[in-house]
């Protein structure tokens, strides 16, 4: 199974030259991964142009409104998204939920990219005082249920499932391999419960939280973990195609 490597430019570059000259240097990283490439929402057209011609780059969006279309001033629907090459999109991000987005939003936002044809990566993770409690379990599980509530069998494999830690985010601490496969593994073991086995073995299941070119290769290397989320390593050019070439 090819690996992914998703990578969220976040609320960065500042202009479109500097993600023009982002992307030129991108479409110059030879991998055998599947990277998609997630800029702010003004800069995709640009992306898309430059990575038409690169195969195994595809492009993605860092959110969607869990609406087509109507009267809802500065949001961007799926749909919308679609319209311009959009493949993949970033759904429940512990940023994103610091701004308000509910496991009932994200679920909603999952839908309507389901029905958009797009591909969700959703993301989750426990907060610092969640682990320190001994409660990541429970708070995966409650994750899971809400943010897949109403997901048929027949749509679940369309879905990436990020796991990535709230506390690793942006801290240099990136997770423990024991503890990053411990919660992958039971996130397949929660989709083998309200799905089945085969579909838990078969969604890619990723990781993110504080990745760099010292560590990458450890999640690689385990087959089930199925690639990476990578946010702040994706705009330190080196770094970041260091990264990629480790596939």
């Amino acid at each position: 199974m090819k690996k992914v490597i998703v990578a969220n430019l976040k609320c960065n570059p500042k202009t479109l030259k500097e993600a023009s000259n982002l992307f030129l240097v991108y479409k110059k990283i030879k991998s055998q991964a599947k990277i998609i490439v997630c800029p702010p929402f003004c800069f995709l057209e640009r992306a898309k142009e430059v990575f038409k011609q690169k195969p195994n780059f595809w492009l993605g969006a860092q959110d969607c409104f869990y609406q087509d279309r109507g009267a809802f001033t500065g949001q961007v629907s799926a749909l919308q998204l679609k319209s311009v090459g959009v493949k993949y999109v970033i759904l429940g991000h512990s940023e994103k939920r610091a701004l308000g987005d509910t496991d009932k939003i994200i679920n909603q936002k999952v839908k309507i990219a389901l029905m958009a044809g797009l591909v969700p990566v959703l993301c989750l993770g426990e907060t610092k005082k969640a682990r320190e409690q001994g409660k990541t379990f429970d708070l995966l599980k409650s994750q899971i249920r809400a943010c897949l509530q109403g997901i048929v069998k027949n749509k679940i494999d369309s879905i990436i499932l990020a796991y990535e830690p709230v506390w690793a985010i942006g801290s240099g601490i990136a997770g423990e391999l024991d503890d990053v496969l411990t919660a992958i593994l039971y996130l397949r073991k929660l989709i083998a419960e309200n799905y089945s086995k085969k579909i838990s073995q078969d969604i890619k299941v990723i990781y993110g939280g504080s990745i760099s070119s010292q560590n990458a290769d450890t999640y690689f290397n385990n087959k089930w973990i199925d690639g990476l989320l990578v946010g702040g390593a994706s705009l330190d050019i080196k770094e970041f195609s260091e990264i990629a070439k480790l596939i």
